[in-house]
């Protein structure tokens, strides 16, 4: 009985931490609008039009999947989200406004409040309506947080001034882009049979690693982006063409349709330009580090030429710390969070072994089990092609990309 409270303890608390996103939600859009009025106020129209092409192109991107997702799971098991909407026209008409967004937080909240409240919380942890908001905000992060926090940090470095409007904007965007990342990791834990023993030092570390590389990645970016505003959407269309295409050679299932598939492609290319993602089942270290180290270079180089410009054409202002300097944290925040990394796959990162997953599916389910082994629900099972009705088979698919290695217990 002591467990059992317990239990409902830590789930009660979790919906409460999950209450936290649609704040920053909310909180983002208030600074979404400020920012663009702060910029027709001061005459700023290059900046404006870029934030309103950031913030509608993101919006359209996120709202597409949102309803591909809601078509393609139209076949007659409807999810328990949105009970408000009924049939296709008005879903069409939602997103077509880019408010399909919305709907799905509405869903969560719903989800959360009754769970608060009344007890009732999704023992499984795969049912959740929160898995497609988790995968649909890890987007929104990447294609619009990130190139956000990346113009503010541009506009801070060229005017050489901290105003209160961007600094807010800067901090909204690292505050919602974490808390996706880290909502995105809680999402994919849920998958696995452990998921109950996952401790905070486990997420701590992903936090850390995620936020370090992907800090400095942005810092790199907005350095070159302050003295050749004008290079960098070539250096970025350069860099997203070659991700593209290393992501369209991989076989990945993540959509069920091809233009859906085409589309997640393009939008890795998007994340690929900020930080690494796994896409495909099976080792992918080698992948991963071939990257980093790509990543790194390239980072090295824009910083670099960063430098000699700032040496070239100082700017009307003086820097405090010296361009060398910078150069060096961001660098070095970099190998730190490589470092962190390494120590976080070593030993934190949980690894399924296909031997072990396949004698624990021979045991047979009692009557009325739920299947707390969970391996079931991962895919894992022989005389299963397709994965069961109540599991979300996109954040399935994505956590066996991430966890699931054939063979051996080595690291990813």
């Amino acid at each position: 009985m002591e467990q059992v409270d317990v239990g409902k303890c830590k789930s009660k608390c979790m919906s409460l931490f999950d209450l936290v996103g649609p704040c920053l939600f909310l909180l983002d859009v208030y600074l979404d609008v400020r920012m663009v009025l702060s910029f027709y106020q001061q005459e700023d129209y290059v900046f404006m039009g870029l934030l309103t092409f950031i913030l509608l192109g993101s919006s359209l991107l996120v709202n597409t999947f949102s309803l591909l997702w809601y078509l393609y799971d139209n076949d007659g098991t409807e999810t328990r989200k949105e009970n408000c909407v009924k049939n296709i026209c008005p879903l069409i008409i939602l997103h077509a406004f880019l408010f399909g967004f919305l709907s799905r937080y509405a869903g969560v909240l719903k989800t959360l409040i009754c769970g608060i409240c009344c007890g009732v919380y999704d023992a499984a942890g795969q049912t959740s309506p929160k898995h497609d908001l988790s995968i649909l905000l890890l987007f929104d992060a990447f294609s619009e947080s990130a190139p956000q926090l990346v113009l503010m940090l541009t506009i801070i470095f060229q005017r050489g001034d901290v105003n209160l409007i961007p600094l807010l904007k800067a901090f909204g965007s690292a505050a919602a882009l974490s808390f996706s990342v880290t909502m995105y990791h809680r999402s994919l834990r849920s998958f696995l049979p452990d998921k109950n023993e996952q401790s905070w030092g486990s997420s701590v570390l992903y936090f850390l690693w995620n936020l370090l590389l992907i800090g400095s990645r942005v810092a790199a970016v907005a350095l070159f982006a302050s003295v050749f505003p004008c290079y960098i959407a070539a250096h970025f269309l350069c860099s997203w063409m070659v991700l593209f295409l290393c992501a369209w050679r991989l076989h990945t299932d993540f959509m069920e349709s091809t233009g859906g598939e085409r589309l997640y492609k393009a939008t890795i290319g998007i994340i690929w330009y900020f930080t690494w993602f796994n896409v495909v089942k099976g080792h992918t270290r080698s992948k991963r580090n071939i990257y980093h180290v790509w990543i790194l270079v390239d980072n090295v180089i824009l910083c670099g030429v960063w430098i000699w410009q700032m040496k070239k054409s100082p700017p009307y202002f003086h820097f405090s710390i010296d361009p060398v300097v910078i150069f060096m944290v961001v660098t070095l925040l970099y190998i730190l969070g490589l470092c962190l990394m390494v120590i976080y796959y070593k030993y934190c990162h949980p690894i399924l072994k296909q031997a072990e997953c396949v004698e624990r599916l021979k045991e047979p389910l009692k009557e009325n089990d739920v299947d707390p082994i969970g391996f079931r629900s991962m895919g894992l099972a022989d005389n299963s092609s397709e994965p069961p009705e109540r599991v979300n088979r996109r954040m399935k698919n994505l956590a066996d990309n991430f966890y699931y290695r054939p063979g051996s217990l080595m690291i990813p």
